[in-house]
């Protein structure tokens, strides 16, 4: 055979070799963000039209479950006639004083958990036992310690996010890696230079995520401590609609936390992507 006619077949054989395109709908095929935006946003419209075709339709009866017409009059009632503005500003406060003030104190010990043994085996068995007791629990007795003022509310909020941040910071802390740990201490760091040099910057990012799931979970506290002895907030108007059968209104505030949550879940998603760029290439 000539070399003029090897050559074609040389150069064909990448192109025969070369990867199918997957499909998107491919295991783990990830989606553009585009894509991801009409997928997501897709899914609340069948939901709306699944929810009017039911109550607009007749199936379900009004005083089980408004309409969303119903909803969206009910609404405009609530933030022109009866201030519901200053109650979604009450809870957004409460949950925020609660959140940071147990982020303030859960943090730094769990890294001192995660980093010192000694420190992880004085307080891993007592945090682990409060992290079972659920904050709803504790209201009783904060009313009676605090009252059913605005602290009340918020050290239920503490209590709830408190244990959680500090076993997850914890375990981030302690699964560093431990050639890096080796490394600097061959390049002369102490104990101290260690933790600040290497375990917090590599945890940093982790770190941060975690604040960001338990700050929905902090939430679900702040709407059950204002169930309970409370004048003002989300769930003091979700408990009113209740006694007044007003399943619109009872919607509307779920509604609004969740949409509350979910900008403060983008928000502390887009700051953690300014704050750690390297972490979201790896």
């Amino acid at each position: 055979m000539s070399r003029s006619q090897a050559m074609p077949s040389a150069l064909a054989s990448p192109v025969a070799t070369a990867p199918r395109r997957r499909s998107h709908w491919a295991p783990l095929e990830p989606v553009s963000l585009r894509a991801r935006w009409l997928l997501g946003l897709g899914f609340f419209v069948v939901f709306v039209l699944v929810w009017a075709g039911f109550t607009l339709g007749g199936f379900v009866s009004p005083t089980f479950l408004a309409s969303p017409v119903t909803m969206a009059q009910e609404a405009w009632l609530l933030f022109t006639e009866y201030g519901f503005h200053k109650d979604i500003g009450m809870t957004v406060w409460r949950v925020l004083g609660g959140f940071v003030l147990a982020a303030v104190i859960a943090v730094p010990l769990g890294i001192a958990m995660g980093a010192y043994k000694g420190v992880e085996a004085f307080f891993e068995p007592f945090v682990s036992f409060c992290r079972y007791l659920p904050a709803s629990a504790f209201i009783p007795l904060l009313i009676l310690w605090a009252g059913i003022g605005e602290l009340q509310k918020v050290l239920v909020i503490f209590i709830g996010s408190f244990f959680q941040i500090v076993l997850m910071v914890a375990v981030i802390v302690g699964g560093a890696r431990k050639d890096l740990v080796e490394a600097a201490y061959t390049l002369g760091a102490n104990g101290r230079g260690i933790v600040r040099r290497v375990l917090i910057p590599g945890a940093a990012p982790e770190i941060a995520e975690t604040l960001r799931l338990v700050l929905g979970w902090a939430w679900t506290y702040v709407i059950v401590a204002e169930l309970i002895g409370s004048s003002s907030g989300i769930g003091h108007m979700i408990t009113d609609s209740q006694a007044l059968l007003n399943t619109g209104q009872i919607i509307f505030g779920i509604i609004v936390i969740g949409l509350i949550g979910l900008v403060s879940d983008f928000a502390f998603k887009a700051l953690n992507r300014r704050l750690f760029v390297w972490s979201f290439f790896k």
